[in-house]
């Protein structure tokens, strides 16, 4: 027996974590789910390709389906909770939801990009069509495509929670991580933390050459709101204290367009935002791991006579 579709977890969800004023780890509502919709222990052996039980894959989607209708977050690491618009929600519809209900929690929220840099749901429009295209009018390229962005923009998500999760020490880390993995430094040695207090604003430098003579300096701060121009002008005075010519400032929140702009203005500054920091993160596969897929097409030119 095949396990039930993404779209049939979210009411078990919805009405578990409803029953939850505080929320529940993961792990207790993949239970309650699965117990909900009376998996049998076959079903529940059942894996995806990256060796992810099945049916926690699906309860994650539905999950994220709430979360982008704004009706549950992750406020911290493993642990799921209604929003007030969440738990009003469920108070307001009967049980079980209308077929209707299922279906709109589970396609018609698609275009709503989870907030960078917040724990909340957020409800910004996506700027990508793509997203929003109707899955009959497309094609399998196309829509194997559309499952691409929503699996980064899911991750992406994702990936920003746990980075305002975890402690500052350990955020300034993974970005060495991420940037040794673009090619800055030799060895890993080359990339060395220093922040901490009396850090002068830099929390990194990086050497170059094997002589330490060229070096990157380093600033990754974990941000709420928009970082300004005073805070990318702090970290400029920085570099020229440490008389450096290379500066990265990298947060997991984003810049305003007065920082941009300075920014722009100065030499050797670079500034990364949250979206940007994530998507290397995945790209280069820092915290991140990936599966590949074989994607069968004919090979015309071996059936021709030669």
């Amino acid at each position: 027996m095949s396990v039930p579709t993404y779209d049939q977890f979210i009411e078990p969800i919805l009405r578990f974590l409803a029953s939850k004023p505080d929320g529940s780890p993961t792990h207790e509502v993949h239970e309650a789910a699965a117990a909900a919709l009376g998996l049998t222990a076959e079903q529940k052996q059942k894996l995806i390709s990256s060796g992810q039980p099945t049916y926690k894959n699906r309860a994650n989607w539905a999950h994220d389906r709430l979360k982008r209708a704004g009706l549950s977050t992750s406020e911290r690491r493993g642990y799921w909770k209604l929003t007030d618009k969440g738990h009003a929600f469920a108070a307001e519809h009967s049980t079980p939801l209308p077929s209707d209900t299922v279906a709109h929690l589970a396609v018609d929220y698609l275009a709503v990009k989870l907030k960078a840099g917040e724990n909340s749901v957020g409800t910004e429009s996506a700027a990508d069509d793509d997203l929003v295209d109707s899955p009959v009018t497309m094609s399998p390229d196309d829509r194997l495509e559309q499952a691409l962005k929503e699996l980064r923009a899911a991750t992406a998500a994702s990936l920003i929670e746990r980075l305002l999760q975890v402690s500052p020490t350990r955020f300034e880390l993974i970005v060495l991580d991420v940037l040794h993995s673009l090619g800055y430094g030799a060895s890993r040695d080359d990339v060395r933390r220093v922040g901490g207090s009396g850090d002068g604003g830099i929390d990194g430098v990086i050497a170059l050459d094997k002589l330490g003579l060229d070096k990157v300096y380093v600033q990754a701060k974990r941000w709420q709101g928009s970082v300004g121009r005073v805070e990318v002008q702090n970290f400029y005075g920085a570099l020229a204290g440490q008389k450096a010519k290379r500066g990265v400032f990298i947060t997991t929140s984003t810049f305003n367009s007065n920082a941009i702009e300075y920014g722009k203005s100065v030499e050797g500054i670079v500034l990364v935002d949250g979206l940007e920091l994530v998507g290397l993160m995945m790209d280069h596969e820092v915290g991140v791991s990936s599966r590949a897929l074989k994607i069968p097409k004919l090979d015309s030119d071996y059936f021709d006579d030669d």
